[in-house]
Order: structure tokens, then C-alpha cells, then sequence
């Protein structure tokens, strides 16, 4: 019940209040935020920063470590794991369907969908930089970098720097 009242309280006004860093409220939007997700998510862990606008479903199976965060107007999906000191940008997506396209007999609206995700692993110190797209289930390994607009379509070994549509190795950290 408790958390019913939480997430009703979160779509219903604290997805609204002003983003973390702007002058004198941010700070108490941000706190707002925090305190209903550590009632809505599976585990929330310290000094996490919820972003406006942020949407996750109805939270079942979110797990968010320590100083890691939400960007603005991010969508991340039930069953995803975030690790300690994830910064994610704004607008990043994760697609969990796509929609049938194999007969050419039938308009692709009226084929119906596919799930694709299973779960999303982001594992600890992780950039995810704006408009990321994060395509099915993936584990997004220790130290890696998904460069601005990247399309993650597969995943990447430690330390990754990731960019470009589809999602490309551009370097290693190490």
C-alpha cells in the first residue's frame, strides 16, 4: 500500500518538480524524489539522484546503487540493475519491444509485438551520456563510457568507450 501511495505520489506531482541542480529547489525536489523511490524501487541506495521527469514503470525490480541517478526525462524498465556511481544524461531510453514485421501480407501495425528485454545491467562507474539507446537485455560492464546518441545493440568488454548507431567499440579505458 505504501508503495502504491509512492509511485501515485511520484507520477502525480514529483516527476514534475524542478530538475536537481536549478537554484533553491532542486534540492528539495531532489530529496522528494529519493524518499519515494527508496519506497517504490526493490533497493535505492544512498544519495541517489532522481531526475524530473524520469519514468520507470511501476519500479518492481529496480535496483539503484549508491551516488548513481536517473537523467531527466530518462524510461528504464522493471527488472533493470544499476550499479554504484552510474551517471546517466538526459533522454536515454531502453526498448524493451519492437513490432513483428515478417509478413508482407499484413501492415506491420497489425502483426503485433515482440518483448525483447529480459533484464538491463549496469554494472558500477558507468557514463551513459544523452539520448543513449539501449536496445534488449544488456550488461553494460565496470568503467564503461556509451557515448552521446549511441545505439547499444550488443554488449562491450570493461572499460569500453561505446559510440555511434549501431553501438561501436571506440577505444578501450585501459
Amino acid at each position: 500500500m505504501k508503495r502504491t501511495i509512492c509511485l501515485i505520489i511520484y507520477y502525480g506531482l514529483a516527476r514534475f518538480l524542478p530538475k536537481s541542480n536549478y537554484p533553491y529547489l532542486g534540492k528539495y525536489a531532489k530529496y522528494f524524489r529519493y524518499i519515494l523511490c527508496k519506497n517504490i524501487f526493490e533497493y535505492c541506495g544512498e544519495n541517489v539522484n532522481i531526475q524530473r521527469m524520469a519514468f520507470f514503470g511501476s519500479g518492481k525490480k529496480i535496483r539503484i546503487g549508491d551516488f548513481s541517478g536517473l537523467g531527466i526525462n530518462c524510461r528504464i524498465h522493471d527488472n533493470t540493475i544499476i550499479g554504484e556511481n552510474v551517471l546517466m544524461g538526459p533522454n536515454c531510453y531502453m526498448m524493451a519491444n519492437t513490432h513483428l514485421f515478417d509478413s508482407i501480407n499484413i501492415p506491420m501495425r497489425n502483426q503485433g509485438r515482440k518483448k525483447l528485454q529480459d533484464q538491463v545491467i549496469f554494472e558500477d562507474d558507468i557514463w551513459i551520456g544523452r539520448d543513449v539507446m539501449i536496445i534488449g537485455s544488456k550488461k553494460i560492464k565496470t568503467g564503461s563510457i556509451l557515448g552521446a546518441r549511441c545505439v547499444l545493440t550488443k554488449n562491450f568488454p570493461e572499460y569500453s568507450i561505446i559510440g555511434g548507431n549501431p553501438g561501436k567499440l571506440i577505444r578501450n579505458r585501459k
